[in-house]
């Protein structure tokens, strides 16, 4: 393992770890919640899209990334469509990925959108790709649908300032 994979691993587990606590308790915890969306933006950010860009700038090679999908189209088809196109595919992935790191930390309804990105993104990995993703997608859904449902309770939830005060007794 050279040097450059060693840092992308350690960037990815240094997010992805405290992401996967910080969400499974964002129901209980405002601040947990807070934790979670940081982090998933984060791993989004620079777990997902800066460790494919620095990739893609310093000319790693993409071809033989889906070998190991659980099913020989996905591996034909990525080595036909994604090779010849990588600068391209990989840099939508890229944006894709970065926009929605952005969309999770802004917060409010940008965060929910992000959120069901992330969804979206980590079933995709899970299905199609090697064991190895489906382990990560599978153990990733769970928290993120949970840090989804906080942030969806804490922007229906009533402001201080919308919070009835109890009436007071007369005098």
């Amino acid at each position: 393992m050279g040097t450059l994979e060693l840092v992308f691993e350690i960037v990815f587990f240094a997010l992805a770890i405290p992401a996967f606590i910080a969400d499974v308790l964002a129901g209980v915890s405002d601040r947990a919640r807070q934790i979670g969306r940081i982090c998933t933006g984060l791993l989004m950010l620079l777990g997902g899209a800066a460790v494919n860009a620095v990739s893609l700038g310093v000319g790693v090679d993409y071809a033989d990334f889906a070998d190991d999908a659980k099913f020989g189209w996905v591996t034909d088809a990525w080595r036909a469509v994604v090779p010849p196109h990588d600068v391209l595919l990989i840099g939508l992935l890229v944006v894709f990925e970065a926009t929605v790191g952005v969309m999770i930390l802004s917060g409010g309804r940008l965060a929910q959108v992000g959120l069901v990105g992330a969804i979206a993104f980590h079933v995709c990995l899970a299905l199609f790709f090697s064991w190895f993703f489906t382990v990560y997608g599978l153990a990733m859904l769970l928290p993120l649908v949970m840090l989804l449902r906080a942030e969806r309770r804490a922007a229906a939830a009533p402001t201080h300032s919308q919070r009835k005060e109890p009436a007071q007794v007369g005098t």
